[in-house]
C-alpha cells in the first residue's frame, strides 16, 4: 500500500482504552447515606389518569371565520361537554350562548 509513517505510532499506552471502574457496593452506599442523614430521592408522583380521546367534531356549517381564545381547562371542558350534549358544532353553541347572554343583559 503506502509507505507513509503512522502519526500515532509513538504514543505508547497513554491513550489505550482503560477498563471501566468497579461499581461500588449498593449496601455500602446505603449505610453511608444512613450515617450521613442523606435523604433518598422521593418517588415520582403517579402519572395523571389518561384522558379519554376527544371525538372528531366536523360539521359543514358555512362558517368560515376562526376565533382563538384563551380559557381555563374547566371552561374548555364545559364547552366540549355542552357541544357534545347538544350535538351541535362549537360555533353554534357559542352563538346560542352569546345570544342568551345578550338577551339576559338586554344588549
Amino acid at each position: 500500500m503506502s509507505d507513509r509513517a503512522n502519526p500515532f505510532a509513538n504514543l505508547g499506552t497513554e491513550f489505550e482504552k482503560r477498563p471501566p471502574p468497579a461499581k461500588p457496593d449498593v449496601q455500602m452506599i446505603d449505610e453511608l447515606a444512613d450515617r450521613s442523614d442523606f435523604p433518598s430521592r422521593a418517588a415520582r408522583p403517579d402519572a395523571a389518569p389518561a384522558r379519554k380521546p376527544m371525538s372528531q367534531r366536523r360539521h359543514v356549517t358555512g362558517r368560515n371565520k376562526q376565533i382563538n381564545i384563551k380559557a381555563t381547562d374547566e371552561t374548555i371542558q364545559l364547552l366540549y361537554d355542552i357541544t357534545d350534549n347538544l350535538g351541535q358544532p362549537m360555533g353554534a353553541v357559542l352563538d346560542l350562548a352569546l345570544r342568551a347572554l345578550a338577551r339576559e343583559r338586554g344588549i
